[in-house]
């Protein structure tokens, strides 16, 4: 399996009281995610914290140190969604600061992986199986997956439900929460309508990026399609995301997510339609990305997304589940 590239903690000052911090993460194609430092007074609001695990705190203080303030600075911790590289610190981080934790109440989705990640690796595979995928390539991944690395401190409850009419205070302005679910049920993002601001979280990114936690709502796609509808009408100039540089132009965006999702549902349907037989999911990946790109460690999200597209379709009624198939087979 490929290794993530090795990336240094780094901290860039976006305007006068906020930073970004660019923390590593340990996935392929994954080298980094942001967390963002909001000035309040002499203390900070953290937004997102980074993934956890052992190391992982010190290199949240020495990005902090960059902007001159450290870990104990925090006086209040707020995760977009609780993902590991946006949640995985956040139990460190109030253990040591004493500070509150704010976060959406359909947050335990996040629970499982870190109660018993081979619980959840069982999951993942029985889903796969169910999905068509072959035996052997589900006991390689079993093989790769067997020691899940630990990227949790542990779980914290919020202190606070992060939903519409909560106010995050900052020296540069309040900000309003947006719930935006889809990429994860407890996705928000946070608006600053007097300068302009979007900490978009996972939700909108710099580059075209689809990617839907398949398995905890029944149409992950059609919630954020939906969550799409309710951030374009904000005045927003510059989107702070969890991936990636911050970005202008969110309208644009917003366009390129939402048809790179037509055309990509568009594919799923041409597939159920063109071919008499009743595919899996699997097949419908095959289709779509070739044989050749299935070894690609990218390829076990490709499914998740493929699931979330039949889901979605399942879900307006253009195709339906075949009844009691083994593994699970569709039909237009």
């Amino acid at each position: 399996m490929a290794q993530a590239q090795v990336v240094k903690p780094r901290t860039e000052r976006i305007q006068p009281g906020i930073w970004r911090l660019k923390l590593p993460c340990p996935w392929p194609g994954v080298p980094h995610g942001n967390a963002w430092a909001l000035q309040r007074g002499a203390g900070l609001v953290l937004v997102d914290t980074g993934v956890g695990g052992r190391g992982r705190l010190r290199m949240l203080d020495i990005a902090l140190a960059q902007a001159g303030f450290g870990v104990d600075d925090i006086e209040l911790v707020v995760c977009t969604h609780s993902h590991t590289d946006h949640y995985g610190l956040a139990a460190s981080i109030c253990e040591q600061t004493g500070c509150e934790l704010w976060m959406h109440p359909k947050w335990e989705h996040i629970r499982p992986l870190a109660d018993d990640p081979l619980a959840v690796l069982d999951g993942r595979l029985e889903v796969a199986r169910m999905s068509g995928v072959p035996s052997a390539a589900l006991e390689r991944y079993r093989e790769r997956n067997d020691k899940p690395e630990e990227l949790i401190d542990g779980i914290r409850a919020p202190d606070r439900d992060l939903v519409p009419g909560v106010e995050v205070e900052s020296d540069i302005g309040t900000w309003q929460v947006i719930e935006t679910p889809g990429h994860a049920p407890s996705h928000v993002c946070l608006h600053q309508p007097e300068r302009r601001l979007l900490l978009s979280g996972d939700h909108l990114l710099g580059r075209t990026v689809l990617f839907f936690d398949y398995g905890h709502t029944p149409d992950p796609l059609g919630e954020y399609r939906a969550s799409l509808d309710r951030i374009e009408p904000l005045d927003v100039d510059l989107c702070l995301p969890g991936h990636g540089k911050p970005f202008r132009e969110p309208a644009a965006k917003i366009a390129d997510v939402r048809r790179e999702s037509d055309e990509l549902l568009d594919k799923v349907r041409s597939h159920l339609a063109g071919i008499d037989a009743e595919p899996t999911a699997f097949e419908i990946v095959e289709a779509i990305v070739g044989k050749d790109n299935l070894g690609a460690p990218t390829s076990t999200f490709v499914l998740q997304i493929i699931l979330s597209c039949l889901d979605h379709l399942a879900a307006i009624g253009e195709i339906t589940r075949v009844p009691d198939s083994d593994p699970q087979r569709w039909r237009a």
